[in-house]
């Protein structure tokens, strides 16, 4: 038997799968977002850009923008109980009115 690789990407198959009329690369504008440090953004990860990718489990999570790192941005999530830093490429998230 072969055992079951562990890898970033697995059991993440419907998650990471686009629908048919949003196949292919983003827009230009997705990556030449800017968010201010304190702004609420939701964690939508695009399949199709691997760079800056957080990690399939925080799919759909809220966060809080809390500073830069790189192009990309550091996110403040509450897990549980537990405060987490995520780091994501703009291309990852989204702007949210609270």
């Amino acid at each position: 038997m072969v055992k079951m690789s562990h890898g970033p990407r697995s059991g993440s198959r419907m998650t990471m799968t686009k629908r048919l009329k949003d196949r292919g690369m983003p827009r230009i504008n997705s990556y030449m977002r800017k968010f201010e440090v304190g702004e609420f953004v939701a964690v939508n990860i695009d399949p199709s850009v691997h760079k800056g990718m957080p990690f399939h489990n925080f799919q759909g999570f809220t966060g809080v923008i809390e500073g830069m790192q790189g192009r990309c941005y550091l996110l403040g999530i509450k897990v549980g109980g537990v405060k987490k830093t995520i780091i994501a490429d703009p291309v990852h998230l989204r702007k949210i009115k609270v």
